[in-house]
């Protein structure tokens, strides 16, 4: 059955792309917050055990940040309101009563770029089940979609500066509004001023033989080695180290087609007060024989940083080697 349901959502997907592509100019413009969902299922579903699997599902911790908060967030519509402009929002997760058990994805169906999740099933049991069978593949989806919306509104505005291609010949797709802090032999730091802080990205490179070893005992080091030498705190003696009590995460990793490491974590600084999320990428180039490393760090402090560290991981997921 699970095979069933994710062969009807795959080639849901790709039909609905090639109507939408041909249909694209006659729909408006979707609207909603970055990871945001819309969930439309009856009011007592939502109120049982078919809306606390969905928020349960779909409200798993983003991973890394200092406080627990959630992948997406939900907005409940009852089916009645379901109607107009509502259809207009991004994400949408729509349940429906039918005698045929069914899962499928829709591209641009009311707006674009949008993602519809139909889900039906003859009662609230079997919409759980399709649902929970598929939810790797939607929130894979929806996390490309909003990654993709992102990058397209960071594109209307982004920098012209070429530190990072003169420097290291690599290039990162990022807003105007980050401006160098700091661009050294081997090191390159650009900053944007938020409302409470600062979102911020570094750039260094290694040696092909530095991860050598226990590699996720090594970036660690690395990092902190880096941050004692360049990224200093507020106080005299303080600086940018990983914080240790909060256990990093590490996966590997693939950007521009090469190999590499990815740790998304905690960062402090060291005889100070100071801490926020951080994800790093370590990215093996066998053609320049080193390790390329690009991270990005929030600074942001009392308030929500879900949303910071999407742009940076928007931004990150760029690299890619200049020719």
């Amino acid at each position: 059955m699970k095979n069933t349901f994710f062969l009807v959502a795959l080639v849901m997907v790709l039909s609905c792309n090639s109507k939408a592509d041909r249909s694209q100019a006659f729909v408006p413009s979707s609207s909603g917050n970055f990871n945001h969902v819309t969930v439309v299922m009856p009011e007592a579903d939502w109120n049982a055990s078919l809306g606390n699997t969905v928020r349960e599902t779909m409200g798993e911790l983003y991973e890394g940040l200092p406080l627990d908060e959630p992948q997406y967030s939900l907005r409940y519509m009852h089916p009645k309101t379901f109607t107009g402009f509502a259809r207009q929002n991004r994400n949408i997760i729509w349940f429906q009563k039918d005698s045929i058990s069914r899962f499928q994805l829709a591209k641009n169906q009311f707006a674009q770029p949008q993602i519809i999740a139909s889900i039906t099933g003859e009662d609230s049991e079997v919409q759980a089940f399709s649902f929970q069978e598929n939810s790797v593949l939607l929130k894979q989806t929806i996390a490309e979609n909003e990654r993709k919306e992102k990058l397209r509104r960071i594109n209307k505005s982004p920098t012209t500066e070429k530190f990072l291609d003169n420097r290291f010949g690599i290039h990162l797709t990022y807003p105007s509004a980050y401006k160098m802090v700091k661009d050294t032999l081997n090191f390159t730091w650009i900053q944007k001023p938020i409302q409470k802080g600062h979102l911020n990205i570094i750039a260094y490179s290694l040696p092909e033989n530095a991860l050598v070893g226990r590699f996720n005992e090594k970036i660690l080091n690395i990092r902190d080695s880096i941050g004692k030498l360049f990224v200093p705190g507020r106080l005299p003696g303080s600086y940018f180290i990983t914080e240790r009590a909060y256990r990093p995460y590490f996966y590997k990793a693939f950007l521009d087609n090469k190999q590499g490491y990815l740790t998304k974590g905690t960062w402090e600084v060291a005889n100070d007060f100071m801490a926020g999320p951080f994800v790093n990428y370590m990215i093996r180039d066998t053609l320049q024989k080193r390790w390329m490393v690009v991270e990005g760090f929030a600074f942001a402090p009392s308030v929500s940083k879900r949303e910071y560290m999407f742009e940076l991981n928007t931004i990150l997921s760029t690299f890619k080697g200049v020719d």
